[in-house]
């Protein structure tokens, strides 16, 4: 008998993954695929969405008759701040931008001197100024800067929905896409912001809908509840907000490090904003604050530069066990090392100087000083309430020296790590579903591990 599964696509901005869940949630099936940036017309490198769009077809046509499964729904987990253009044909007008391309001063200045002050809207749409990583301002951007481009597009649909549309032919909004940071989003009157409307835009994005719903498609002969698609974020929280029942913070690894904290009471402050917290978006159209370290990515440029100066292979740093005698070392005359490539630190020095000869003791330098930042961030996203439980999951979570020196340094909350290389993926399936996780969910699917500081 073939065994009944939920079908996700889960896209990073590294890895397109696709998982298959049973109807308890285990995964029965995966395969990972990456390709290469291409160049959009200003040469800037960016997703290749066609290659993204055929992968994922071909992937699920084969998938749809394979004998062991048959597939009952499908749903999209997708990085944020991505927009797909669409003519009224459903063809992609434009590249897939870049989140990290980046805008003129030009264009900030005329959006802020309309629509300012820019302490204001980022409070109350949760969205500092992040460039392409507002999508609002994306489309500001492409409103002025490619009018003809512009008047063609039937829909602006972020890259959940997008991958969504490519199988259902529904055009539609979300609400978790649509809160994630993109200064599009009123969270006091739960509404587009008045800008939007001003602009006109609120036309280019199609209706809201919930991300719980799902469309009966009949697809290749077989009918298919097929999802709206969900803010990658967002979904790697369900999980955790549905099978446990105290308040808890989650720190989400990899390129970006994202401390969330779904318990917040309230709009965000000006000290907020200015800490770099924002909101996402829950499912049910709540704010979750945020607060984003761009930790993975100045991990990589520091560990590359590391192993070059040690002599040693780039895969080294993974050998690196936490050291009690090299943490006490540099702890006791602590001072700041090393200059940040990607993120910027009152505490960092103009260039890098590093005395050491032995790479393991620069390593753990480089550890302590992102985990500093890393605390600083948490607590950022913490704010006034009251939390004690801190979930890690992503990337660092199986990083030693990282768990080690995070432990101490919040040593009063209760750390538990997850391997949740599944997290965003399997939210996306949980969504759709009706099913009541119980307490121990995390427990079985996301081998929860404690932690205590080992530093005496």
């Amino acid at each position: 008998m073939k065994t009944k599964v939920t079908a996700v696509f889960d896209i990073g901005r590294t890895n397109k993954k696709f998982f298959l869940f049973d109807r308890d949630f285990h995964e029965v099936y995966r395969e990972y695929i990456r390709f290469d940036e291409i160049e959009d017309e200003d040469g800037y490198p960016t997703e290749n969405l066609e290659a993204l769009a055929n992968w994922a077809k071909e992937v699920f046509d084969r998938m749809l008759n394979a004998e062991e499964y048959d597939i009952e729904a499908l749903n999209f987990s997708c990085y944020g701040a991505s927009l797909v253009h669409i003519d009224q044909d459903g063809k992609a007008l434009t590249p897939l931008y870049n989140y990290m391309k980046p805008l003129t001063d030009e264009v900030y200045n005329s959006f802020y001197t309309k629509y300012g002050p820019e302490n204001e809207i980022s409070r109350v749409t949760g969205s500092p100024k992040l460039g392409m990583l507002n999508t609002g301002m994306h489309l500001y951007w492409l409103k002025y800067a490619k009018p003809e481009v512009f008047k063609k597009i039937k829909y602006s649909l972020h890259l959940p929905q997008y991958l969504s549309y490519l199988f259902t032919g529904v055009p539609v909004s979300e609400y978790s896409s649509i809160g994630c940071h993109t200064l599009l989003w009123d969270y006091e009157k739960k509404d587009y912001h008045s800008w939007v409307h001003e602009e006109g835009l609120q036309g280019k994005l199609p209706p809201i809908v919930s991300s719980r719903e799902t469309i009966p498609v009949k697809y290749m002969g077989k009918t298919i509840q097929m999802g709206a698609g969900i803010h990658d974020s967002s979904s790697a929280l369900l999980p955790y907000i549905r099978s446990i029942s105290k308040s808890f913070l989650l720190v989400s690894t990899g390129t970006w490090s994202i401390s969330i904290n779904p318990f917040n009471k309230g709009m965000l402050t000006l000290n907020d904003i200015e800490s770099d917290s924002l909101f996402n978006m829950r499912i049910d159209g709540s704010p979750v604050k945020v607060s984003r370290l761009f930790l993975g990515n100045e991990y990589k440029l520091q560990v590359k530069a590391l192993s070059e100066r040690y002599n040693v292979s780039e895969e080294y740093h993974k050998t690196v066990k936490f050291d009690q005698d090299t943490f006490f070392e540099i702890n006791k005359d602590f001072v700041h090392m090393f200059k940040w490539s990607s993120i910027s630190s009152e505490d960092m020095p103009r260039e890098t100087k590093i005395p050491y000869d032995k790479f393991e003791h620069a390593y753990h330098q480089l550890m302590l000083e992102l985990v500093l930042l890393q605390e600083k961030s948490i607590r950022a996203a913490i704010g006034n309430e009251k939390i004690e439980r801190l979930y890690v999951d992503g990337g660092f979570s199986d990083n030693e020296v990282y768990i080690q020196l995070l432990s101490q340094y919040l040593i009063n909350m209760k750390l538990r790590t997850t391997d949740s290389s599944l997290g965003s993926a399997l939210g996306a399936a949980i969504v759709i579903s009706d099913v009541t996780l119980e307490s121990k969910f995390l427990k079985k699917n996301y081998a929860v591990k404690k932690h205590k500081s080992l530093i005496l």
